[in-house]
């Protein structure tokens, strides 16, 4: 019963295999949430995207609604791959913390939580890396 109880209390991440396997199903199933969620439908309507999007920095919305696909789409596919993944996350988190401090500044927490989830996620793939199951990793040795 005893050792039922401290393998179920222990710490899972203990094994690095554990953890690889671990960091990397995070890492793809956030960016795949990520190109799911928001990513697929402003591609397939790009019209509607630019019309839509916010334009917080002024650059114009069809500029605004191709930098929202980038960080939607081709970023989390760097990420999910493991490919430059630290330069990948930057344009994400830039949607991202946009969208929390700018463009939903004066909205209440249940608008922010999403931007505030994915900003969060993508800060512990900055600065954990993409890990050992990564093509980071396989050319660059690079964790």
């Amino acid at each position: 019963m005893k050792s039922g109880l401290n393998q179920i209390l222990s710490n899972p991440f203990r094994s690095n295999l554990n953890q690889s396997i671990s960091f990397l199903c995070f890492r793809v199933l956030v960016s795949l949430s990520m190109i799911n969620t928001h990513g697929l439908k402003k591609l397939l309507d790009f019209d509607a995207t630019v019309q839509h999007i916010p334009d917080p920095l002024g650059i114009g919305g069809e500029v605004s609604a191709a930098v929202a696909i980038i960080a939607n789409i081709v970023a989390p596919l760097f990420v999910i791959l493991g490919l430059g993944t630290r330069i990948a996350v930057l344009p994400i988190l830039s949607v991202t913390l946009i969208g929390l401090f700018v463009v939903h500044v004066n909205d209440p927490w249940v608008v922010k939580d999403v931007p505030l989830m994915y900003s969060l996620a993508y800060l512990l793939i900055f600065f954990m890396g993409a890990g050992k199951y990564a093509l980071d990793y396989k050319f660059f040795k690079i964790l």
